[in-house]
């Protein structure tokens, strides 16, 4: 069936499904396994890309039994290595409560997800669960009793993961405290809140697979392959969607965050977030702290990389760094984003010019050249160049923190100009920077600056 066919039978499936199913209206609570097991893995069976031979101490949860270790023989220590190069926590565990019990709300343009329980209690978490039922909501996207799982679990990259990988994690969060945290109902809207609708959506948008190993690659490239693809699930985030959630463009090839008002950079793209340019030490370097002198991880990424890629061995950081320099575009000329429409007018360009000596020159430079690390670098940074201001705007508007890491354990922040500026001068001041560092970025008007003043609920 050809992908047009497929999407025009998940969309029939979709509508049959909603004509006479209203009283499946998902208002429970989602049993012993909400819509997320978010889960991640590295390979150590042999079938996938090497493992590397030594490991960083990390900053397992302070419950974790055993240090993570990737090369251990051990399977819970190699699922403690694996829960934190997936960043498991950072869904499964709400603030202030307990280690992966659970009740993180996570937004979606489709309603607000709750991330389930993965502790062992046999009530209200994966107590009863077997390692078959794991894998196979690691692998096919259901859950324990069969149902389909909402795919604000990145099943549809988790599926690559080996077998060896899911029975590791498993091992490792059965040995973990059980708490007792009854999963909270999703809130999502009508109609998809029906939970047959799924059904149409795997029909149109989920193929299960594994990882295969590209035998005209080196080791490092397939190990990077896998962490980016598979174990990282980069592109939940960095690849464009459709109305549905479904991927509408290349994988990698960039996408907005609509429930998060972010914009994940193309990694194809070295006028977005490609690394073509980097060298493989600058980019493990920058995956590990999110610094660099012409980038700096802020919003969602800033807490990928604190909690999790700064625990990535050596190895694996730089098994990263050299599939994401290989990737198509990588190393090409960064092309200049189109203008949108026409360029700011010179009043609004000399007001941003002015409201920049006044606001950001003392830390950025008169020319741009800031005061790498703590403060970056506007003259050549690509979050000015890219084709969306948003990433700017919310710079602007909310300030923000670089990630805390080892190599940076108390980073200096930006503070928030929202409260100063109307939009009007925030439009301004992010027109100025775009077109004076953003190599012909196309200039942000009030309306856009508006729509983005809600702090993100993340």
């Amino acid at each position: 069936m050809s992908p047009r066919a497929r999407r025009v039978a998940g969309l029939v499936a979709l509508a049959l499904a909603g004509l006479g199913l209203a009283s499946w209206l998902d208002g429970r609570a989602p049993g012993d396994a909400s819509g997320i097991v978010t889960t991640v893995t590295t390979p150590t069976d042999g079938t996938g890309p090497g493992v590397p031979a030594r490991v960083g101490t990390g900053d397992a949860p302070e419950a974790a039994p055993l240090a993570p270790d990737p090369a251990s023989p051990d399977p819970v220590a190699r699922g403690a290595y694996l829960a934190l190069a997936g960043h498991c926590a950072g869904c499964h565990t709400a603030r202030g409560g307990a280690p992966y019990a659970g009740g993180r709300p996570i937004a979606t343009p489709f309603g607000t997800i709750h991330a389930s329980n993965l502790t062992p209690d046999a009530a209200t978490g994966i107590g009863t669960w077997t390692a078959d039922d794991f894998a196979r909501a690691m692998h096919e996207g259901r859950s324990k009793d069969g149902r389909a799982l909402y795919p604000a679990f990145p099943y549809t990259d988790y599926t690559r993961l080996t077998r060896a990988d899911t029975d590791a994690l498993f091992a490792y969060l059965r040995r973990l405290p059980p708490a007792n945290a009854p999963n909270r109902p999703h809130a999502l809207r009508f109609p998809w809140s029906l939970p047959w609708l799924l059904d149409g959506w795997r029909l149109v948008y989920f193929r299960p697979d594994r990882f295969e190993p590209d035998a005209s690659k080196d080791a490092a490239w397939n190990r990077g392959a896998y962490l980016v693809g598979a174990l990282g699930h980069c592109g939940a985030c960095h690849t464009a969607r459709d109305a549905l959630g479904g991927p509408s463009g290349p994988a990698l090839g960039g996408g907005t965050l609509d429930a998060l008002g972010w914009h994940a950079p193309s990694l194809l793209d070295d006028a977005e977030g490609g690394v073509g340019g980097w060298s493989v030490e600058e980019t493990a370097a920058w995956l590990a702290t999110g610094l660099g002198p012409r980038a700096v991880a802020t919003g969602p990424m800033a807490r990928v990389v604190s909690g999790s890629l700064q625990h990535l061995v050596p190895d694996d950081l730089r098994a990263m760094a050299v599939y994401l320099k290989a990737l198509p575009g990588a190393g090409t000329p960064a092309p200049k984003p189109s203008r949108a429409r026409e360029p700011a007018g010179g009043a609004t360009l000399d007001l941003g010019e002015r409201l920049y000596r006044e606001r950001c020159e003392e830390c950025h430079g008169a020319s741009g050249e800031g005061g790498p690390p703590h403060w970056p670098a506007l003259a050549g940074n690509r979050t000015l160049a890219q084709a969306s201001p948003v990433n700017a705007i919310r710079a602007v508007l909310h300030g923000g923190f670089a990630p805390a890491t080892a190599g940076n354990p108390r980073p200096y922040g930006m503070p928030p100009f929202g409260p100063e500026l109307d939009d009007r001068e925030a439009a301004a001041l992010v027109s100025w920077l775009r077109a004076t560092w953003g190599r012909g970025a196309s200039p942000v008007d009030a309306r856009e600056v508006n729509a983005l003043r809600p702090i993100p609920v993340e």
